[in-house]
């Protein structure tokens, strides 16, 4: 199976899932500033032009950040990567998902590429201001809903990864604090060996 990635972008979560399951996999990483996501060559694998994704030995693909980390649960069910409680799991889902539509989709993405949300230039900082409020918004709420002591929900699971990711780009990248119970949650996250091991092959660590 081959995974495309860039390093830092939101397959830094489902990176450390690949990490945790022990899939094997072949990196195929994309350099974002060349703009290699949107080269003729990937774009024919992937007319999304994003990342992460899988591509299986049959040359089919699979893309979306809950689908491949819902497709890695599924196929390594002894990881157990989501709670055996379905409340449990379908917090851990709520939480994924909020990370990912709205948090990522709504918010920081309007902050890395507001050229993605108008086309006008002069509107380009409003357009980040505004994903700037919508990001910490959703950051306060991850940060009150996730687990004081452990992971999100508990044991680790599936949005543990998506959560680190937003954490990465809040600490790292806008070096702002994390609130609530998030600052506790990226320093165990940042003691897993999967999460090192996956900082340190993007050039994190």
């Amino acid at each position: 199976m081959k995974f495309f990635y860039a390093n830092g972008t939101c397959a830094l979560g489902i990176h450390i899932l690949l990490e945790e399951t022990g899939a094997a996999y072949e990196p195929h990483r994309l350099d974002f500033a060349k703009q290699e996501q949107k080269s003729p060559g990937y774009l024919a694998i992937n007319p999304k032009g994003k990342v992460p994704l899988f591509q299986f030995d049959d040359g089919s693909t699979l893309s979306e950040f809950q689908a491949l980390a819902t497709w890695l649960h599924l196929t390594h069910p002894d990881k157990r990567l989501l709670p055996a409680d379905p409340l449990a799991a379908a917090r851990a889902y709520e939480l994924m998902d909020y990370t990912v539509g709205t948090v990522h989709s709504l918010g920081f993405s309007r902050i890395s590429r507001p050229q993605n949300f108008s086309p006008v230039p002069e509107s380009h900082e409003a357009v980040k201001a505004a994903g700037l409020a919508t990001f910490e918004q959703g950051m306060a709420w991850l940060g009150s809903k996730a687990s004081a002591e452990g992971f999100a929900v508990g044991d680790f699971s599936l949005a543990d990864a998506a959560l680190f990711y937003v954490e990465f780009w809040m600490a790292e990248r806008l070096n702002k604090p994390l609130p609530g119970h998030l600052a506790n949650h990226y320093a165990r996250m940042k003691d897993r060996p999967s999460v090192q091991k996956v900082l340190k092959i993007q050039g994190f660590a």
